[in-house]
């Protein structure tokens, strides 16, 4: 299917930013039925907090559409975004977000994810989570886990 295809992109650009120690998340904007926007995490690489998937997506989006305003793109990320992504989703007049593997790790994480899903309703972006939820989310425990083990021998 469409989605699953555009999210197995989105994790060829998180294999990218695995390859290169930084958090395996992937993300890509689509148009009209093809790819825009490419983006992976790059905050060690670039040294900038700012350097996230759904950032570096955007920023590719907006050069090759030469417009800032993507109401008509749908974005898929391979895990949900922070609060700083949301923001920048929302400001780019994204509409259409499909999120690989949602993030549940206690109840402060769960209610943060609330108030985001909520954010995104009243900024009219329709969003779907789960989609290829389990290779989404084994590239991330696997990549912690190999983080652990390296720290562990140092």
């Amino acid at each position: 299917m469409e989605k699953e295809y555009f999210m197995e992109q989105a994790l060829v650009e998180a294999r990218k930013a695995y390859a290169l120690k930084e958090t395996p998340i992937g993300a890509v904007i689509v148009y009209q039925g093809r790819i825009v926007g490419r983006g992976f995490n790059q905050v060690e690489l670039q040294n900038n907090p700012l350097a996230h998937a759904e950032i570096m997506a955007i920023n590719d989006a907006v050069k090759n559409l030469a417009r800032w305003r993507l109401y008509d793109c749908q974005m898929y990320v391979t895990m949900e975004p922070c609060f700083m992504c949301a923001g920048a989703i929302a400001n780019s007049r994204i509409r259409g977000l499909y999120i690989g593997a949602g993030h549940h790790k206690n109840h402060i994480v769960t209610k943060h994810n609330d108030f985001k899903k909520e954010f995104y309703t009243d900024s009219k972006i329709n969003f779907e989570i789960g989609i290829l939820e389990e290779d989404c989310s084994r590239i991330l425990v696997d990549f912690f886990k190999e983080r652990r083990m390296v720290k562990k021998l140092d």
